[in-house]
């Protein structure tokens, strides 16, 4: 009579490549793909990023004529042969360039405010056009006030206020750094903004952690270096 074999059981150790839990084919492959379809940029991510820039853009209007009615002016007189400064020591020059720069960094503030109230979401075309629109908005501000100010001949004005009246300087800027105000301010607060109230990014997946399975039965899981 034979003797009956029993098969030897699998050792928990080498655990069978048939116990390993199965893979979803392309799931990897699938979870990028979508990611990806997320973070692409779309025509209207353009469109927007455009309109943003625009509408930045033409409050620069806005800049120009509140930095001609509060800054403060610098007067000269004229003696009939030549035009001075009418007080050597004032500080309306400079007075004129932080005027600008505390309006620029109050509107650069709004806007930001109010392009990330209207896109939450955010995204690279809005953040290019908010910068772009900044730029343009500071520079149309600077040339309206120029253009609204008193005028840059010295001579007519002071043909037309006559010897030993003082009449008001043309807006001037004399440090052209004071034009970034807008767009640095602009792009720190909505950074700022979409980074602390903007919609948060998906936790990743993690990995799987169960145990191995056997035909008979389940298996510890193997230990971690």
């Amino acid at each position: 009579m034979t003797e009956a074999v029993t098969p030897p059981s699998p050792s928990p150790s080498d655990p069978p490549s048939e116990a390993l839990p199965p893979e979803e084919p392309g799931g990897s492959r699938a979870d990028s793909a979508s990611a990806s379809a997320e973070n692409a940029i779309t025509p209207a991510d353009i469109r927007d990023g455009a309109a943003v820039a625009l509408l930045v853009g033409v409050a620069g209007v806005l800049l120009g004529v509140l930095w001609v009615w509060l800054a403060p002016r610098v007067q000269y007189v004229s003696n009939g042969e030549a035009v001075f400064l009418r007080n050597t020591e004032g500080e309306g020059r400079i007075g004129s360039d932080g005027t600008f720069l505390l309006l620029s960094a109050g509107l650069g503030a709004l806007s930001a405010v109010a392009v990330f109230l209207w896109r939450r979401r955010g995204g690279v075309p809005l953040v290019i056009g908010l910068g772009v629109g900044s730029v343009f908005a500071a520079l149309v501000g600077w040339r309206v006030g120029l253009w609204l100010g008193p005028t840059s001949d010295l001579v007519v004005a002071a043909g037309k206020a006559g010897k030993g009246v003082p009449f008001d300087a043309p807006m001037q800027l004399l440090a052209y750094g004071v034009l970034l105000g807008w767009p640095m301010v602009a792009i720190l607060v909505h950074l700022g903004l979409t980074a602390v109230w903007g919609p948060k990014d998906p936790p990743a997946a993690e990995p799987w952690a169960g145990a191995y399975t056997t035909p008979d039965g389940l298996l510890p899981k193997p230990p971690q270096d």
